[in-house]
């Protein structure tokens, strides 16, 4: 995998919407710490103060916005001030040539998932990451320091996760992939289609109902991408819609269980990754080494 530099103080970094629309105001605590803080100088894209409808601008718009980003050379880190709906819509309208040419750091979760899987079938390591929209919440701390660490290249110190009944002890090693669930499901089939065999994969979701979950678990496992993982992460899988009249009759953690039955690799449940206040960076693309045993789940890299 393609490595993009590590960040300097002084460089010029790109802040954009490559999905739903937002409030500018609530990007203030992201621009003073990128600017004052991190000591970067910061591109802001036109999207950031544009709507149609529930996007960010239009699909051109938010393309064109991307694109000279990608192509800038002077621009070292593109990140997407939020996720919701739409980077999906615009991918193929965008080249990679430039980009690929000099790779830069592309940064974001949920929606930016599938940008994710493109990257990461183009071969350049990407980064599963707090967004600017969030630098304001509560407790965002943490999340906020891992992502400053991998991109200006400091050591990271392994990621714990607690006990869980469900984990699977055991000890892999691969190259780290993956995001959102609902995201990582539809690239399947695409030119963002990602090859699993020997991955350290984790997935997280939010809003889905739990009947989902289970049909992109059984996705997951009949198109044959569990049966080469190295290893399974789960992360948060908040805000699942419950049916009241025709429950599902299990959680999220435990639909996902059932369908690892009759693997052997490595399960790490309660993983730090999602739409959570503890949402670590996460470089895909990178090596990493994942041990599970009976007291939690750490992942070096």
């Amino acid at each position: 995998m393609i490595h993009p530099p590590f960040l300097q103080p002084g460089q010029r970094v790109g802040v954009l919407a490559m999905a739903s629309r937002l409030d500018y105001e609530t990007l203030e605590p992201a621009f003073r710490i990128l600017r004052n803080e991190w000591a970067l100088e910061v591109v802001e894209g036109e999207s950031l103060r544009s709507s149609y409808f529930q996007f960010a601008g239009d699909d051109n718009l938010r393309a064109r916005d991307l694109q000279q980003m990608l192509d800038d050379p002077a621009i070292h880190a593109i990140f997407s001030a939020r996720g919701g709906y739409g980077s999906y819509r615009i991918l193929d309208q965008l080249d990679f040539t430039q980009f690929l040419k000099k790779p830069k750091w592309i940064v974001g979760f949920s929606d930016i998932t599938v940008m994710h899987c493109h990257l990461h079938h183009l071969g350049v390591q990407s980064l599963h990451a707090i967004m600017p929209k969030l630098f304001g919440s509560e407790g965002v701390e943490e999340a906020i320091e891992t992502l400053r660490q991998c991109l200006f290249g400091e050591t990271v110190e392994p990621y714990t996760s607690p006990s869980h009944v469900l984990n699977r002890p055991g000890t892999a090693t691969g190259q780290l992939a993956g995001g959102n669930l609902t995201l990582l499901m539809h690239s399947l089939g695409t030119p963002s289609d990602i090859d699993l065999t020997g991955k350290l994969l984790f997935i997280e979701d939010i809003d889905e109902t739990l009947f989902s979950v289970d049909r992109m678990m059984i996705q997951l496992r009949r198109s044959g991408r569990l049966a080469g993982l190295a290893g399974l992460m789960v992360g948060q899988f908040t805000e699942m819609r419950i049916n009241e009249s025709a429950p599902f009759g299990k959680t999220a953690p435990e639909i996902i269980a059932e369908h690892l039955t009759g693997y052997d690799f490595p399960v790490c449940f309660d993983f730090p990754v999602g739409h959570v206040a503890r949402n670590l960076a996460m470089p895909i693309g990178r090596m990493a080494e994942l041990e599970v045993t009976h007291e939690g789940g750490k992942l070096r890299f």
